[in-house]
Protein backbone atom coordinates (compact mmCIF):
# COMPACT_ATOMS: atom_id res chain seq x y z
CA UNK A 1 0.00 0.00 0.00
CA UNK A 2 2.71 2.26 0.73
CA UNK A 3 4.63 1.58 -2.50
CA UNK A 4 1.63 1.94 -4.46
CA UNK A 5 1.16 5.67 -2.39
CA UNK A 6 5.39 6.36 -2.75
CA UNK A 7 5.13 5.63 -6.98
CA UNK A 8 1.99 7.66 -7.10
CA UNK A 9 4.00 10.61 -5.39
CA UNK A 10 7.04 10.07 -7.49
CA UNK A 11 4.88 9.75 -10.67
CA UNK A 12 2.64 13.14 -9.56
CA UNK A 13 5.59 15.41 -8.49
CA UNK A 14 8.81 14.49 -10.49
CA UNK A 15 7.64 12.80 -13.77
CA UNK A 16 6.20 15.61 -15.59
CA UNK A 17 9.29 17.21 -14.77
CA UNK A 18 11.34 14.73 -16.19
CA UNK A 19 9.35 13.78 -18.94
CA UNK A 20 9.55 18.24 -20.08
CA UNK A 21 13.39 17.52 -19.70
CA UNK A 22 13.88 14.61 -21.47
CA UNK A 23 11.29 15.91 -24.46
CA UNK A 24 13.88 15.80 -26.98
CA UNK A 25 15.39 12.23 -26.35
CA UNK A 26 12.02 10.84 -25.97
CA UNK A 27 11.27 12.35 -29.89
CA UNK A 28 14.64 11.21 -30.52
CA UNK A 29 13.59 7.38 -29.29
CA UNK A 30 10.21 7.09 -30.49
CA UNK A 31 9.10 7.41 -27.31
CA UNK A 32 10.85 4.36 -25.70
CA UNK A 33 13.15 7.02 -23.39
CA UNK A 34 9.49 7.17 -21.16
CA UNK A 35 10.19 3.19 -19.90
CA UNK A 36 13.75 4.58 -18.54
CA UNK A 37 11.81 7.36 -16.88
CA UNK A 38 8.98 4.85 -15.44
CA UNK A 39 11.82 2.58 -14.53
CA UNK A 40 13.80 5.80 -12.82
CA UNK A 41 10.42 6.92 -10.91
CA UNK A 42 9.91 2.97 -9.39
CA UNK A 43 13.50 3.65 -8.25
CA UNK A 44 12.81 6.85 -6.69
CA UNK A 45 9.79 5.48 -5.33
CA UNK A 46 11.54 2.52 -3.62
CA UNK A 47 13.82 4.45 -1.89
CA UNK A 48 11.52 6.53 -0.13
CA UNK A 49 9.27 3.51 0.86
CA UNK A 50 10.95 0.81 3.42
CA UNK A 51 8.84 -1.95 1.96
CA UNK A 52 9.81 -1.83 -1.54
CA UNK A 53 12.91 -3.17 -2.90
CA UNK A 54 14.41 -2.73 -6.32
CA UNK A 55 17.61 -4.42 -7.13
CA UNK A 56 19.02 -2.46 -9.82
CA UNK A 57 18.46 -0.71 -12.97
CA UNK A 58 17.71 -3.71 -15.28
CA UNK A 59 15.28 -4.93 -12.40
CA UNK A 60 13.85 -0.99 -12.82
CA UNK A 61 13.36 -1.45 -16.26
CA UNK A 62 11.01 -4.65 -16.10
CA UNK A 63 9.42 -3.66 -13.35
CA UNK A 64 8.71 -0.59 -15.34
CA UNK A 65 7.96 -2.50 -18.31
CA UNK A 66 5.33 -4.45 -15.80
CA UNK A 67 3.66 -1.61 -14.67
CA UNK A 68 3.21 -0.24 -18.20
CA UNK A 69 1.14 -3.47 -19.40
CA UNK A 70 -0.62 -4.05 -16.52
CA UNK A 71 -2.22 -0.05 -17.45
CA UNK A 72 -2.14 -1.42 -20.52
CA UNK A 73 -4.63 -4.28 -20.11
CA UNK A 74 -6.66 -2.11 -17.29
CA UNK A 75 -7.27 0.52 -19.47
CA UNK A 76 -8.63 -2.06 -22.10
CA UNK A 77 -10.84 -3.35 -19.68
CA UNK A 78 -12.76 -0.47 -18.78
CA UNK A 79 -12.72 1.33 -21.67
CA UNK A 80 -10.16 4.07 -21.14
Amino acid sequence: MFGALGLGLANGFFKPLLLALAFPITILTFGLFVFVVNALMLMLAAAFVDGLEVKGFSAAMWGALALDLMKLVVGMFFGL
